[in-house]
């Protein structure tokens, strides 16, 4: 194992990781930009290094800045959580040149997974069903167009190196093609870097269930079952659950045999999470691969009982998996929701400031991961996230109606800050949450539903 790990992230991610670091008797190493400078993470580590001023191109995705704080604090692995360099095969091959240990699959495979046409190929090769679509990106206009006519409509289109609900345009109207198509290009590049697109077949009410998978050095995988993320805005979740409500036994295990069969074919190593569609006949499609830890991995924990990030650190060590297929088994429901500091009254635009009062929820079964306190700060410079509340009890029923409490318990105050609270307690009341019969339109439908202010 090793001696010391640096934890290349902030927020909540970093603190849950530095934690299961001090369990397994490591030293913490934390980075810090300016903006973030009294966070818990830097107060919780043995030693935080300042990597730069408050916007992240400066400071958490500035590459030298990072290996440079490895070598400050003596790192021999590094933990990239989730978000900024942690799917950067860039980051990994840096890692692995300075004789550091990265948390997470080898450079190649975050490299032919993160770009979304090469994984559709792997993943095609290993056998997982895809949507109708294009593989490979699409050359201009006119093709997409050709596409979108064959495969029908509405379609998707997507950027090659997108993720995290960005970089995508569904296309309803084929007059709209040609404006769309440029748009989502132009985006890809701003955000990413990388104006190619690809083409699929979109699905209105298609429910986004996805399977955790562990693989180790040895050729061994697993999956830790699936979770419905199907309730998001803006195509990024905010309650997610595990396992899956209403999916046949047959179907689950196909999944999950498909996405441990897909990431060993692909030398996977690590956590990682293989992302479905499945449609109103309970059919499933392959969507993506996300190369590292997820924001909503707490309900698996809860489920299975296993410390994922552990799994990581020992995996990355060059232990074998803990755990056979057979020996594993979940109990009972976990579901979770993400406390962001946004308003959705006004398209959930982000709410920064002072936290004056801050209250979590507590009580049996509940799970509060968060760097938040009273007196900190949300920071207009990153995601708006404040906090994740995870529950679990024996059945989905019971998992609502505590969730519900929990949500009831939590009180956030300060001036101009507002959150997502009540809206996630509207989404867990809906008849269709409550039987387990959601899809992907669940939040449209809501924020159909309800007045918006203007901005």
């Amino acid at each position: 194992m090793f001696r010391t790990v640096l934890i290349a992230n902030r927020g909540e991610i970093a603190l849950r990781v530095a934690r299961t670091c001090r369990e397994l008797g490591l030293r913490v190493a934390a980075v810090y930009s300016t903006e973030d400078r009294d966070s818990a993470v830097v107060r919780f580590a043995d030693q935080a290094v300042c990597v730069g001023p408050g916007p992240a191109r400066h400071s958490y995705l500035y590459l030298p800045a990072i290996m440079e704080a490895a070598r400050q604090t003596g790192a021999d692995a590094v933990h990239p959580g989730y978000g900024f360099l942690s799917e950067q095969a860039d980051f990994a091959e840096a890692c692995e040149a300075a004789g550091l240990t990265f948390v997470g699959p080898p450079a190649g495979v975050i490299d032919q997974l993160g770009d979304k046409s090469t994984a559709r190929a792997a993943m095609a090769e290993a056998g997982l069903p895809l949507l109708p679509g294009t593989i490979e990106p699409v050359a201009d206009a006119e093709a997409v167009a050709k596409v979108a006519a064959d495969i029908g409509y509405p379609v998707i289109v997507k950027a090659v190196a997108g993720g995290g609900g960005r970089g995508m345009q569904v296309v309803n109207d084929p007059d709209d093609l040609p404006r769309q198509y440029r748009e989502i290009r132009s985006t890809a590049q701003s955000l990413f870097g990388d104006d190619r697109v690809y083409v699929e077949r979109y699905l209105p009410a298609a429910r986004h269930v996805e399977v955790q998978v562990l693989c180790d050095r040895h050729g061994n995988g697993l999956h830790l079952g699936q979770r419905d993320c199907s309730v998001q805005r803006r195509r990024q979740k905010i309650i997610e659950e595990s396992p899956a409500p209403g999916l046949p036994p047959e179907l689950v295990e196909q999944m999950g045999s498909a996405a441990v069969r897909g990431l060993l074919a692909a030398g996977y190593v690590g956590a990682g999470t293989v992302e479905f569609l499945v449609d109103e006949q309970q059919r499933f499609y392959f969507m993506e691969v996300n190369c590292r830890i997820q924001v909503e991995h707490p309900v698996t924990e809860m489920t299975h009982g296993i410390d994922i990030v552990r799994e990581q650190l020992r995996i990355a060590a060059g232990e074998r998996i803990a755990a056979t297929q057979e020996e594993l088994s979940a109990r009972g429901w976990a579901i979770e929701c993400r406390i962001n500091a946004e308003d959705p009254a006004r398209d959930f635009m982000p709410t920064p400031g002072m936290l004056t009062e801050l209250t979590f929820p507590g009580g049996p079964f509940v799970r509060v991961d968060t760097a938040a306190f009273a007196g900190g700060r949300i920071s207009a410079a990153y995601d708006p996230l404040l906090a994740k509340i995870a529950v679990w009890a024996p059945d989905r029923p019971q998992a609502i109606a505590r969730m519900r409490r929990a949500l009831s318990e939590l009180s956030v105050e300060g001036p101009g800050v507002s959150t997502n609270r009540d809206f996630l307690t509207t989404a867990l009341d809906h008849p269709l949450f409550v039987a387990g019969t959601h899809d992907t339109s669940l939040v449209d439908r809501l924020t159909d539903s309800q007045p918006r202010e203007e901005r």
